[in-house]
Protein backbone atom coordinates (compact mmCIF):
# COMPACT_ATOMS: atom_id res chain seq x y z
CA UNK A 1 0.00 0.00 0.00
CA UNK A 2 1.39 3.36 -1.03
CA UNK A 3 1.30 6.35 1.32
CA UNK A 4 2.09 10.04 1.06
CA UNK A 5 5.67 10.97 1.87
CA UNK A 6 5.98 14.43 3.40
CA UNK A 7 8.98 16.43 2.27
CA UNK A 8 9.99 20.03 1.61
CA UNK A 9 8.92 19.90 -2.04
CA UNK A 10 6.24 17.84 -3.71
CA UNK A 11 7.82 17.66 -7.16
CA UNK A 12 11.41 17.14 -8.25
CA UNK A 13 13.10 20.36 -9.39
CA UNK A 14 15.11 18.72 -12.16
CA UNK A 15 12.11 16.87 -13.51
CA UNK A 16 10.05 20.07 -13.65
CA UNK A 17 12.81 21.91 -15.49
CA UNK A 18 13.17 19.07 -17.98
CA UNK A 19 9.40 18.85 -18.47
CA UNK A 20 8.99 22.58 -19.16
CA UNK A 21 11.95 22.54 -21.55
CA UNK A 22 10.62 19.48 -23.38
CA UNK A 23 7.14 21.01 -23.68
CA UNK A 24 8.61 24.25 -25.00
CA UNK A 25 10.38 22.33 -27.77
CA UNK A 26 7.46 20.01 -28.50
CA UNK A 27 4.90 22.83 -28.73
CA UNK A 28 7.20 25.35 -30.37
CA UNK A 29 7.05 27.79 -27.44
CA UNK A 30 9.97 30.06 -28.29
CA UNK A 31 9.38 32.57 -25.50
CA UNK A 32 9.10 29.78 -22.94
CA UNK A 33 12.40 28.21 -23.93
CA UNK A 34 14.19 31.55 -23.61
CA UNK A 35 12.33 32.41 -20.40
CA UNK A 36 13.37 29.12 -18.80
CA UNK A 37 17.06 29.84 -19.28
CA UNK A 38 16.63 33.45 -18.17
CA UNK A 39 14.70 32.56 -15.01
CA UNK A 40 17.17 29.85 -13.97
CA UNK A 41 20.07 32.29 -14.36
CA UNK A 42 18.29 35.24 -12.72
CA UNK A 43 17.17 33.30 -9.62
CA UNK A 44 20.51 31.52 -9.16
CA UNK A 45 21.42 31.48 -5.46
CA UNK A 46 17.99 32.63 -4.26
CA UNK A 47 15.86 30.47 -1.97
CA UNK A 48 12.24 30.44 -0.85
CA UNK A 49 11.48 32.17 2.44
CA UNK A 50 12.65 30.32 5.56
CA UNK A 51 13.92 27.35 3.55
CA UNK A 52 16.76 25.96 1.50
CA UNK A 53 14.48 25.38 -1.49
CA UNK A 54 15.92 27.04 -4.63
CA UNK A 55 13.67 29.93 -5.65
CA UNK A 56 13.39 28.66 -9.22
CA UNK A 57 11.16 25.88 -7.84
CA UNK A 58 8.38 28.49 -7.52
CA UNK A 59 8.20 29.76 -11.14
CA UNK A 60 8.71 26.23 -12.45
CA UNK A 61 5.78 25.10 -10.32
CA UNK A 62 3.59 27.81 -11.86
CA UNK A 63 4.58 26.78 -15.38
CA UNK A 64 3.89 23.11 -14.68
CA UNK A 65 0.57 23.99 -13.02
CA UNK A 66 -0.52 25.94 -16.11
CA UNK A 67 0.54 23.16 -18.48
CA UNK A 68 -1.27 20.57 -16.34
CA UNK A 69 -4.48 22.57 -16.75
CA UNK A 70 -4.09 22.53 -20.52
CA UNK A 71 -2.77 26.07 -20.86
CA UNK A 72 -0.22 25.96 -23.67
CA UNK A 73 0.01 29.62 -24.70
CA UNK A 74 3.64 30.63 -25.06
CA UNK A 75 3.39 34.05 -23.43
CA UNK A 76 1.53 32.67 -20.38
CA UNK A 77 4.03 29.89 -19.65
CA UNK A 78 6.92 32.28 -20.25
CA UNK A 79 5.38 34.85 -17.91
CA UNK A 80 4.95 32.17 -15.24
CA UNK A 81 8.69 31.62 -15.40
CA UNK A 82 9.60 35.31 -15.43
CA UNK A 83 6.94 36.84 -13.16
CA UNK A 84 9.36 37.65 -10.30
CA UNK A 85 12.51 38.36 -12.29
CA UNK A 86 12.09 42.13 -12.65
CA UNK A 87 10.83 42.57 -9.09
CA UNK A 88 13.41 40.37 -7.34
CA UNK A 89 16.47 40.01 -9.56
CA UNK A 90 17.61 43.52 -10.52
CA UNK A 91 16.51 42.92 -14.10
CA UNK A 92 14.57 45.29 -16.34
CA UNK A 93 11.88 44.45 -18.84
CA UNK A 94 14.36 45.20 -21.60
CA UNK A 95 16.62 42.47 -20.21
CA UNK A 96 13.98 39.80 -20.77
CA UNK A 97 14.56 37.72 -23.96
CA UNK A 98 10.84 37.48 -24.80
CA UNK A 99 8.28 39.25 -26.97
CA UNK A 100 6.32 42.39 -26.13
CA UNK A 101 3.17 40.59 -24.96
CA UNK A 102 5.10 38.49 -22.45
CA UNK A 103 6.93 41.57 -21.20
CA UNK A 104 3.60 43.33 -20.71
CA UNK A 105 2.30 40.47 -18.55
CA UNK A 106 5.49 40.60 -16.46
CA UNK A 107 5.19 44.37 -16.18
CA UNK A 108 1.65 44.09 -14.84
CA UNK A 109 2.73 41.46 -12.31
CA UNK A 110 5.68 43.52 -11.04
CA UNK A 111 4.78 45.50 -7.93
CA UNK A 112 6.09 49.02 -7.51
CA UNK A 113 7.38 50.02 -4.11
CA UNK A 114 4.89 51.98 -2.07
CA UNK A 115 4.76 53.94 1.15
CA UNK A 116 2.30 53.63 4.01
CA UNK A 117 0.53 56.73 2.70
CA UNK A 118 -0.14 55.45 -0.82
CA UNK A 119 -0.20 51.71 -0.14
CA UNK A 120 -3.96 51.23 -0.41
CA UNK A 121 -4.18 53.19 -3.67
CA UNK A 122 -1.18 51.41 -5.21
CA UNK A 123 -2.45 47.94 -4.35
CA UNK A 124 -5.91 48.68 -5.73
CA UNK A 125 -4.40 50.05 -8.94
CA UNK A 126 -2.05 47.04 -9.19
CA UNK A 127 -4.82 44.44 -9.01
CA UNK A 128 -7.16 46.53 -11.17
CA UNK A 129 -4.62 46.61 -14.00
CA UNK A 130 -4.07 42.85 -13.76
CA UNK A 131 -7.82 42.18 -13.86
CA UNK A 132 -8.01 43.97 -17.22
CA UNK A 133 -5.56 41.47 -18.73
CA UNK A 134 -6.89 37.89 -18.41
CA UNK A 135 -3.49 36.34 -19.12
CA UNK A 136 -1.88 38.34 -16.35
CA UNK A 137 -4.81 37.45 -14.06
CA UNK A 138 -4.24 33.76 -14.81
CA UNK A 139 -0.55 33.92 -13.90
CA UNK A 140 -1.32 35.94 -10.76
CA UNK A 141 -3.87 33.37 -9.58
CA UNK A 142 -1.38 30.56 -10.22
CA UNK A 143 1.16 32.54 -8.21
CA UNK A 144 -1.24 32.96 -5.30
CA UNK A 145 -2.11 29.24 -5.31
CA UNK A 146 1.53 28.27 -5.05
CA UNK A 147 2.35 30.87 -2.40
CA UNK A 148 -0.59 29.75 -0.28
CA UNK A 149 0.65 26.16 -0.30
CA UNK A 150 3.89 27.28 1.35
CA UNK A 151 2.77 30.09 3.65
CA UNK A 152 2.26 27.74 6.62
CA UNK A 153 6.05 27.53 7.02
CA UNK A 154 7.12 30.61 5.04
CA UNK A 155 5.01 33.22 6.87
CA UNK A 156 4.45 34.22 10.47
CA UNK A 157 0.91 34.40 11.89
CA UNK A 158 0.44 38.12 11.18
CA UNK A 159 1.63 37.70 7.59
CA UNK A 160 -0.75 34.77 7.06
CA UNK A 161 -3.68 36.84 8.35
CA UNK A 162 -2.68 39.71 6.04
CA UNK A 163 -2.33 37.31 3.09
CA UNK A 164 -5.79 35.86 3.72
CA UNK A 165 -7.29 39.35 3.82
CA UNK A 166 -5.50 40.37 0.63
CA UNK A 167 -6.68 37.21 -1.15
CA UNK A 168 -10.30 37.68 -0.11
CA UNK A 169 -10.26 41.32 -1.15
CA UNK A 170 -8.59 41.16 -4.55
CA UNK A 171 -8.71 37.67 -6.04
CA UNK A 172 -12.46 37.39 -6.68
CA UNK A 173 -12.00 40.16 -9.28
CA UNK A 174 -9.17 38.27 -10.96
CA UNK A 175 -11.11 35.00 -11.01
CA UNK A 176 -14.16 36.74 -12.47
CA UNK A 177 -11.95 38.18 -15.22
CA UNK A 178 -10.85 34.62 -16.07
CA UNK A 179 -14.38 33.24 -15.92
CA UNK A 180 -15.47 35.74 -18.58
CA UNK A 181 -12.90 34.31 -20.99
CA UNK A 182 -14.12 31.02 -22.52
CA UNK A 183 -10.54 29.88 -23.15
CA UNK A 184 -9.75 30.08 -19.43
CA UNK A 185 -13.09 29.00 -17.93
CA UNK A 186 -11.89 25.52 -16.92
CA UNK A 187 -8.68 26.89 -15.44
CA UNK A 188 -10.71 29.51 -13.56
CA UNK A 189 -12.91 26.81 -12.00
CA UNK A 190 -9.89 24.88 -10.77
CA UNK A 191 -8.13 27.98 -9.48
CA UNK A 192 -11.20 29.17 -7.63
CA UNK A 193 -11.56 25.75 -6.04
CA UNK A 194 -7.93 25.70 -4.98
CA UNK A 195 -7.84 29.23 -3.61
CA UNK A 196 -11.16 29.04 -1.75
CA UNK A 197 -10.32 25.59 -0.33
CA UNK A 198 -7.00 26.80 1.04
CA UNK A 199 -8.59 29.94 2.45
CA UNK A 200 -11.18 27.84 4.25
CA UNK A 201 -8.54 25.53 5.73
CA UNK A 202 -6.27 28.34 6.91
CA UNK A 203 -9.12 30.37 8.39
CA UNK A 204 -10.43 27.40 10.33
CA UNK A 205 -6.98 26.51 11.64
CA UNK A 206 -6.24 30.10 12.61
CA UNK A 207 -9.38 30.33 14.73
CA UNK A 208 -8.90 27.05 16.61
Amino acid sequence: MHSFTFKDTIFDLGQMKTYVGDMARELGLENTGKALDCAVEAHEGQTRKKSDIPYIYHPLNLACHALAMGIEEDEIIAACLLHDVVEDCAKTLDDLPVDAETKEIVRLLTREKNTDENRSYMIKAYYGAIARNPKAALVKCLDRCNNMTTMAWGFGKEKIISYIKDTEEHYPELLEALEREPAYAKAAWLLRYQIESMLDIYKRLMTE
